[in-house]
């Protein structure tokens, strides 16, 4: 089982910080951020979204770019994706990642599709998607780096069959998807071996982390109110040994990148118990 970390997930470990308590965990594969730090976030503390110190700064140089893929070779990691927070349409924006993500040596990249907010429709969504795509997919062929897009609570592709959909128009060899089952508690879940199996050779990459659901009475008292919300690997409502199995039976050999958001253990330590939730997971799977 090979496994990775996104670093929005250690944001208080500078890069090679990262690489070493990747190393000590047995984590292969680095996902490294592409998101600058907001000026006014460089004095707070150290958090997932604002002040990250494990991310490549998009107006960076491509010598301050290559500290990230010399700080992954230096303990003998793999810089495997380079994942930006992209905005659907944005071409130049996408090929400057493409471009990063080439000079550090990495696989892959994420790219950017619309949210869904019942302020648009969904068709006019969706088609503005597969335009830009179209264009991903030429940048993708020409870099040797594949685009994927993610299941994501909150988009156009919340699930495994929505996603399928948007990226079936195009070459699994450059468009792919990064399948996650915890952003799927959110919003999305479908019997997750039936979507792997419509998911076929799009399937690329997969992400762990888990969610559960929170229940709060209405202001009057009347109705109860559901909401998602990030809880530690073992305790969520994805059934991890029931996933690593589906993706055993569809034969997927890729990697697993922890994401964990749940603030239950500070990075490094989250990095060595993920590494060992996975072997035990994965023990479990061969028993089955």
């Amino acid at each position: 089982m090979k496994l990775s970390v996104f670093t929005v997930a250690t944001p208080d470990l500078q890069p090679e910080a990262l690489a070493k308590s990747a190393a000590d965990a047995g984590i292969e594969g680095i996902e490294w951020r592409f998101k600058e730090v907001p000026a006014d976030a460089a004095e707070e503390k150290p958090s997932f979204w604002r002040h990250n110190r494990c991310s490549i700064d998009p107006g960076g140089t491509e010598e301050d770019w290559l500290r990230f893929r010399q700080a992954a070779d230096k303990f003998g990691r793999r810089s495997l994706a380079v994942v930006p927070y992209l905005t659907c349409g944005d071409v130049e924006a996408t090929e400057k990642v493409m471009q990063a993500a080439k000079l550090i040596g990495a696989s892959f990249i994420r790219v950017g599709i619309p949210g869904y907010d019942r302020k648009h429709n969904y068709n006019e969504l969706y088609d503005q998607a597969v335009r830009y795509l179209h264009e991903v997919q030429d940048l993708a062929a020409a870099y040797q780096v594949k685009a994927l897009v993610e299941t994501h609570h909150l988009t156009i592709a919340p699930s495994a069959g929505l996603t399928h959909r948007l990226v079936s128009h195009f070459n699994p060899q450059h468009i792919g998807v990064l399948y996650d089952p915890g952003n799927m508690v959110h919003e999305g879940y479908e019997n997750y071996r039936m979507g792997l199996e419509l998911l076929g050779p799009y399937l690329a990459h997969v992400h762990v982390k888990n969610a559960g659901y929170r229940k709060t009475p209405s202001e009057d008292g009347s109705t109860a109110v559901w909401s998602g919300e990030w809880v530690s690997l073992a305790q969520g409502a994805v059934p991890w040994v029931q996933v690593i199995q589906d993706l055993h039976s569809v034969g997927y050999d890729g990697y697993f990148g922890i994401e964990d958001f749940s603030g239950t253990y500070e990075s490094t330590e989250m990095l060595l118990r993920f590494a060992e939730q996975m072997k035990v997971w994965a023990d479990h799977k061969q028993r089955v």
